[in-house]
């Protein structure tokens, strides 16, 4: 007698792809599955936390996700190996979204201090619910304060 066991989406995509060292994307579960030649791919299994009263995923975690896809692709397709920060990100939420969410990102044109990217966001079914367009700014690092107001530049830890 075989007993067939579930495993809900979290657990299946635990292992597929790699966590980002983002400390938000983390706490959300996204995972990476390429950033190479200027294309990003990332997913989410979507949690009852990821949902609004309707259960189906809030705006925020979708514009999150489709941010995050275009900064990979902008990123994967820049020789120096550079970070990069948002500067315009426009969004189409064209329908809701449920279960396992992929984003597919794009780098449509790069100069030499910002990327032009676009991407889509698909459901479990293959249907696209968002689409977006956002502009990167190409930075070495990222100035930020402390708690006394100096200033520090952080190094960039993408490879811990």
């Amino acid at each position: 007698m075989n007993k067939q066991v579930q495993i809900n989406p979290q657990t299946q995509l635990a292992n597929l792809g790699e966590e980002l060292n983002v400390p938000f994307l983390k706490l959300l579960g996204v995972r990476c599955l390429s950033a190479e030649m200027g294309k990003g791919e990332i997913l989410l299994a979507l949690k009852p936390e990821h949902t609004n009263t309707w259960e189906v995923a809030h705006g925020g975690v979708l514009l999150t996700l489709m941010d995050v896809a275009m900064a990979v692709a902008a990123r994967s397709g820049d020789p120096s190996d550079r970070s990069v920060v948002t500067i315009e990100l426009k969004n189409n939420f064209m329908q809701a979204a449920n279960g396992v969410l992929r984003v597919k990102a794009d780098t449509v044109r790069r100069t030499a201090t910002m990327a032009f990217c676009e991407a889509k966001l698909y459901n479990d079914q293959g249907e696209v619910c968002c689409m977006a367009t956002g502009t990167f700014k190409y930075l070495r690092r990222l100035a930020t304060r402390t708690a006394d107001g100096s200033r520090v530049v952080n190094d960039d830890h993408r490879s811990e």
